[in-house]
């Protein structure tokens, strides 16, 4: 009897993750017509369809989903014999990737860095992306583990805090608030907010705490991207609450402030994040320590230089 291969589970991963023959083709360095040809040998040793069409987009039938996910589930199983062998082997070096939300970009920098002087053998992959793309990297189990914010419940993830993460109101110097003390959450929902887009950790929590006082986020502008809240605060477009790890160069050179709020600043947490069950390489499971035991120490030397 026939069984699917490896390497068509990988192509039926790759087409379903990229959503199109050709993306697919591209990322896998194959022709088109020979990632087509995998799937249809797929679908014949299988005996069902695995795309649909439905206008110009392909998606997955129910038999295609049942697949995805047997095939990503030898990937892990893959993945964990060859880490286990490794440390059978007591490999000095080994490969990392790890992701990490762009607002602890900050402070990941110096955090690799150390880590590297210690580990110098050890190849490193750091992604550094939203926290959608983040979960979606720890769901396809294409990253060892991530830093991040609060991850969501229901995700099959492992979450281990590891640093504080405090979110602060900024303001441009020259703001009407700037030099106010204890300013009511009331008098900050009157002012508009350059924040995060929506579904972002940060825009999250903030959202929650306006909500638990009966106030509502007066959102002026949505930005992906910390450093483009810094400059449209500083250029007086509105206020922005962001983690306090993204702004000490800016309060150093006295660009922006930190407001007196009430409530404030949001005590959160970073979190070091895995998939469940998820056995670590040697590589990785150094890592995971090392953030644990040091990160601490890393932040408290950005606050300070």
């Amino acid at each position: 009897m026939l069984k699917p291969t490896l390497r068509q589970l990988d192509i039926l991963e790759a087409v379903a993750r990229c959503g199109s023959f050709s993306r697919a083709s591209a990322e896998l360095h194959l022709t088109q017509p020979a990632v087509s040809m995998q799937i249809k040998q797929l679908e014949s040793v299988l005996g069902l369809a695995l795309f649909e069409h439905i206008g110009k987009r392909i998606h997955l039938t129910a038999a295609g989903q049942e697949t995805l996910q047997a095939g990503r589930a030898i990937g892990r199983e893959l993945l964990n014999l060859e880490n286990t062998l490794a440390e059978l082997q007591g490999l000095k070096g080994g490969t990392l990737t790890v992701s990490v939300a762009s607002t602890a970009s900050y402070f990941t920098a110096r955090l690799m860095a150390l880590f590297r002087q210690a580990h110098p053998d050890v190849r490193v992959s750091l992604n550094v992306v939203n926290r959608e793309t983040l979960l979606q990297h720890l769901a396809e189990n294409s990253v060892d583990l991530a830093l991040m914010g609060q991850p969501p419940e229901g995700h099959d993830l492992e979450a281990q805090p590891f640093m504080d993460n405090p979110l602060v109101v900024i303001a441009a110097p020259t703001h009407p608030l700037a030099k106010a003390h204890n300013i009511p959450l009331s008098r900050l929902a009157e002012e508009p907010i350059v924040g995060r887009e929506p579904g972002s950790g940060t825009r999250s929590a903030v959202e929650k705490f306006f909500a638990e006082h009966g106030l509502t986020l007066k959102a002026a502008m949505e930005m992906n991207k910390n450093e483009a809240i810094k400059q449209a605060v500083e250029a007086g477009l509105g206020l922005g609450v962001v983690s306090l790890h993204t702004v000490q160069a800016e309060l150093a050179a006295q660009h922006l402030r930190v407001l007196d709020v009430q409530g404030f600043p949001l005590r959160r947490q970073w979190y070091l994040v895995q998939r469940h069950g998820k056995r670590l390489s040697p590589a990785a499971h150094a890592f995971a320590q090392f953030v644990l035991n040091e990160a601490g120490q890393v932040a408290r030397l950005e606050e300070t230089t």
